[in-house]
């Protein structure tokens, strides 16, 4: 009986687990270490210290599993700059700001964010951001509104809303992408690559018909 009850509990564990990992499996990261974003910022207003800037930089430090490590750099309108670096989590939704969502989200789907709990993207649509046509999700507080990227579930546009004062914030370049008409970086290695390949060929085939080519002797 004992041993019925203990093969049960195993079970019931391993299931548990699996249905866990599956969970985690599905949040999915989109950004990867040495990634990078920088924005234009404006406001209207009188904003709070720390809040009046007209650059920022975002860069990804580290990315291990659901945790990502940013290094956030802030230029004020007199030229001076700010670094602070922070840890995000996607899975328990430690998103600051919501700089960063798991990626591949649709249109109804939601994401945790510790502080304003279950967020439901409200559409996702096609728009030009930093030189490319990207699919962008949507979603909206009483204050804010964001857009993220879709592929790498990154900010690329939002705008705060106060009594005193409104920020918007939109990205102006960024290596996570390129720019819509340029090649790929992918694309341009599979070329290199390509062209290398018939350079071996065509040296290979010269070499093959010299030694096969009939010796001319004089008389």
């Amino acid at each position: 009986m004992y041993r019925r009850l203990a093969y049960t509990i195993i079970i019931v564990f391993i299931l548990v687990l699996g249905l866990s990992n599956a969970a985690f499996a599905e949040l999915s990261v989109g950004v990867k270490k040495g990634d990078w974003i920088e924005y234009q910022v404006s406001y209207t207003g009188s904003p709070t210290a720390g809040h009046d800037i007209n650059w920022a930089r975002m860069e990804m430090l580290d990315v291990q599993g659901t945790n990502i490590t940013v290094k956030i750099t802030s230029r004020y309108p007199n030229g001076t700059t700010e670094n602070i670096t922070s840890n995000l989590n996607l899975k328990t939704g430690q998103l600051i700001d919501d700089f960063i969502i798991p990626a591949n989200l649709k249109s109804g789907d939601t994401f945790y964010d510790q502080n304003l709990g279950n967020v439901t993207i409200s559409k996702a649509e096609q728009h030009e951001y930093a030189g490319a046509t990207r699919t962008v999700l949507y979603a909206s507080t009483s204050q804010n509104t964001y857009v993220w990227d879709q592929a790498t579930g990154v900010s690329v546009e939002g705008t705060a809303q106060t009594s005193e004062y409104s920020i918007h914030t939109i990205v102006e370049d960024t290596n996570m992408w390129q720019p819509s008409g340029g090649l790929n970086a992918a694309l341009v290695g599979l070329i290199a690559v390509l062209a290398l390949i018939i350079v071996v060929m065509i040296i290979v085939a010269v070499l093959y018909y010299r030694r096969r080519a009939p010796k001319i002797t004089e008389k």
